[in-house]
């Protein structure tokens, strides 16, 4: 029986909808981690970005034990995070138009990467911005955001666009409006948010895919080992030195 709770039904509605994405996103899934693979495959490198509590999701497939080394965060100052004073100050440079362009012209993207954007809402300017530019400049795209923003919110971008329509491939986080699970007639507001947890699930989801893909076509994928066992800093070493030109976090 569920554990009613609140905290029982926050278990419940994040379990909910990691099995929802699991069932309804399995071939946007497998076509993510795909690209992953074939750019690794074809000598990209691999990027992710997200803004304020998206970067979250972001950081975690960055420089991370079983994941891939390859994996570089595209960092906008003042966005990355909530690490800025006031913490309103990043959500506000979400909206200015024309920092996405300058932050790609002048970072190590080039034709042929692949970039992960991930924006809950999909509609401010900077994700829009940074999928339209990096596609002009052949990087592959793949947005993670809740599709249901479009349809029930206004574009902050110029072109009236979310992020969803300037990608090569969406994953759909099914989030809800606003990002809160639990209500309570004591409690004015909704409260408790999944979307971390099930957007850092879809992506790792991602780069399982890509690693077994590399591995199906006899590609030893680039894998990173936990530092808390032994070898683990020697095997990093090793993986540093082969791919040091598609690493930009090692120095």
């Amino acid at each position: 029986m569920s554990d009613r709770t609140p905290s029982g039904q926050f278990f419940d509605a994040a379990i909910t909808l990691l099995q929802r994405v699991r069932d309804e996103e399995a071939e946007p899934v497998r076509a993510a981690g795909t690209l992953l693979a074939d750019t690794v495959a074809g000598g990209g490198r691999l990027f992710a970005f997200g803004a304020g509590h998206s970067s979250l999701a972001a950081q975690d497939v960055v420089y991370r034990a079983g994941g891939l080394a390859l994996m570089n965060l595209l960092t906008v100052p003042g966005v990355v995070g909530v690490d800025v004073m006031p913490a309103t100050l990043g959500s506000a440079l979400e909206r200015v138009d024309g920092l996405a362009s300058v932050v790609l012209e002048t970072s190590p993207l080039r034709s042929g990467d692949a970039l992960v954007i991930i924006s809950l809402s999909g509609r401010n300017a900077l994700p829009v911005e940074m999928a339209m530019k990096a596609r002009s400049l052949g990087v592959r795209v793949i947005g993670v955001t809740s599709v249901a923003y479009a349809s029930e919110t206004t574009s902050r971008h110029v072109s009236g666009t979310y992020l969803k329509d300037h990608c090569d491939v969406v994953l759909d986080s099914k989030i809800a409006i606003g990002d809160a699970e639990l209500t309570l007639d004591t409690i004015p507001a909704p409260f408790a948010p999944a979307s971390t947890v099930v957007t850092a699930a879809l992506l790792q989801a991602v780069m399982a895919t890509a690693a077994a893909t590399l591995a199906e076509r006899g590609i030893e994928p680039p894998l990173l080992r936990s530092g808390n066992v032994d070898g683990g800093h020697e095997w990093n070493g090793r993986v540093f030195e082969e791919y040091r030109d598609r690493i930009f976090y090692q120095y």
